[in-house]
């Protein structure tokens, strides 16, 4: 297929026949494969725009960069795996917790740039040592406990800066957008979070001119009197402009706290090739090593510029399902869509008037989702935390996360939060693991669950003590599913796709 950037016209090139799917390498016509790009960039802009506004970062500069990131993915697995790269919200909490402690956007770019880089080398890790070099140092109690850590860490962000502004407007919006998450079907259910942004958007509009100004805290600082939707800078705003770059700074202190997010974008990526496989009836082991090297790269050169890191979307993977059509042609216009999105600054401008009432009402949902995503890692991978290998690592990680737990180490370094957490729970694991008696060390998973093929010899043996029905990843949830292996005592278990 050489780039993968030429594909074959699908039957008439207007509607797929009934039952069928259009392939990666095929297409429909132009004008259809522009309008499914525009649909798979209006599904990646409820939690792509919201992420760089999170943590401080210019949503221009975060659209153009989700672009040319999906094109150097697309390039770099040869147009095998249709997917979209846009803002991380994995790195929200990071970016909070840098901030907290004296940071600026530099150092938050810094920081993520290094994760970058270890995300790429991750990749070509998996790349010449396969699938199980995943397992054989992240199992799913580790990597679940991380995700869940660095979820539950963002709580505090939400209840002392955003729901404080406006918390009935927060309330309001929590509600619309829960309700959206669970009554909408198809794909308005997987843009809930932009249909809950738009709700608060309007909601806010709606009260300023019935109720005039609230007098509340601005992002954590003193109460005074401001109108819940300010959009002033809007009408200053170009239409046509570059957006605003900046050269990253390399703390340690900042890089610590940020490293461990490479583990949920492992997982990330790990899930969302084993969805797309699946769902196009191509295996593609061959290309995961592929996919975590090419956004790690991407990632490189967004933060590289001053933009936010990247990660492959699950919201897409529902666009797909929903038409079955997975062409990377679509792909490529999404792309240029966010390059253009990416060139007005009044769209920007737009974005960066998100009131934070509004962001309280979804973070409330998409933290906790964040945060129970690694909850959902544990129950894909049957991990049995009745184990106390399990459970002693992962309970003192998370603690330490989320409640922000700090190791001084000399008078101008010290550990904590996530950092602190996460080498805890890798740690913890894999020391206690070396002394633990044989009964609780269970039987060794010998591939990743989320990539491997199915043995059917070895589950059919019962003191193996397989369980059917498993799937190593979804690729629902926040940020895609990450496979998971079966971890604990007695539970041998592989994925059961043949």
């Amino acid at each position: 297929m050489g780039l993968g950037v030429r594909w074959t016209l699908h039957g008439d090139g207007r509607t797929p026949a009934p039952g069928a799917v259009v392939r990666p390498d095929e297409r429909l016509s132009w004008p259809r494969t522009a309008g499914l790009g525009a649909q798979h960039v209006v599904a990646m802009f409820g939690a792509s725009f919201v992420a760089p506004v999170l943590m401080g970062l210019d949503p221009n500069l975060a659209i153009m960069m989700s672009g040319i990131a999906t094109m150097i993915f697309l390039l770099a697995t040869r147009g095998r795996v249709p997917s979209y790269l846009g803002c991380s919200l994995s790195f929200v909490g990071v970016a909070a917790a840098i901030r907290a402690a004296g940071g600026d956007s530099a150092q938050v770019t810094g920081a993520v740039f290094v994760v970058g880089a270890a995300l790429f080398l991750a990749g070509l890790a998996v790349q010449r040592f396969g699938a199980r070099v995943i397992h054989a140092t992240m199992p799913p109690v580790v990597t679940g406990a991380v995700v869940m850590l660095i979820g539950f860490n963002l709580a505090p962000v939400t209840a002392s800066t955003y729901w404080p502004q406006d918390q009935w407007t927060a309330l309001l919006t929590m509600l619309f957008t829960g309700a959206a998450v669970v009554c909408l079907r198809g794909f308005w259910s997987r843009i809930a979070i932009f249909l809950g942004l738009v709700f608060g958007y309007g909601l806010s509009f709606l009260l300023d001119r019935v109720f005039g100004q609230i007098h509340s805290t601005v992002g954590g600082e003193a109460a005074v009197d401001h109108w819940r939707l300010d959009l002033s800078a809007v009408g200053k705003a170009d239409w046509i402009g570059l957006p605003s770059f900046h050269a990253p700074a390399f703390e340690w202190s900042a890089i610590l706290v940020a490293l461990p997010v490479v583990i949920a974008l492992i997982a990330e990526n790990a899930g969302h090739v084993k969805a797309v496989g699946e769902m196009t009836g191509d295996p593609l082991d061959d290309k995961l090593g592929t996919a975590i090297a090419a956004d790690g790269a991407a990632s490189m050169l967004s933060t590289a510029v001053g933009g936010p890191p990247n990660t492959t979307y699950s919201e897409n993977i529902g666009v797909m399902a929903a038409t079955r059509v997975y062409s990377t042609a679509a792909y490529w216009a999404a792309a240029c869509f966010a390059l253009l999105f990416g060139l007005c600054p009044k769209f920007g401008a737009v974005v960066a008037a998100i009131p934070g009432g509004v962001l309280g009402g979804i973070t409330v949902i998409l933290y906790g989702m964040i945060g129970l995503l690694g909850a959902q890692i544990w129950i894909n991978g049957h991990v049995d935390l009745r184990n106390p290998l399990n459970l002693v690592p992962a309970a003192a990680g998370i603690i330490i996360g989320v409640g922000g737990v700090s190791l001084k180490i000399t008078d101008s370094f010290e550990l904590g939060g996530i950092a602190l957490g996460t080498i805890v729970v890798i740690t913890g694991y894999h020391a206690l693991r070396l002394f633990a008696p044989a009964h609780l060390k269970g039987q060794e998973p010998l591939l990743d669950a989320g990539t491997s093929a199915y043995d059917e010899e070895a589950a059919a043996q019962p003191e193996d003590g397989a369980r059917g029905g498993t799937r190593g990843g979804t690729p629902g949830g926040t940020r895609g599913g990450p496979a998971g292996a079966p971890e604990g005592p007695g539970d041998g278990g592989r994925d059961t796709r043949p």
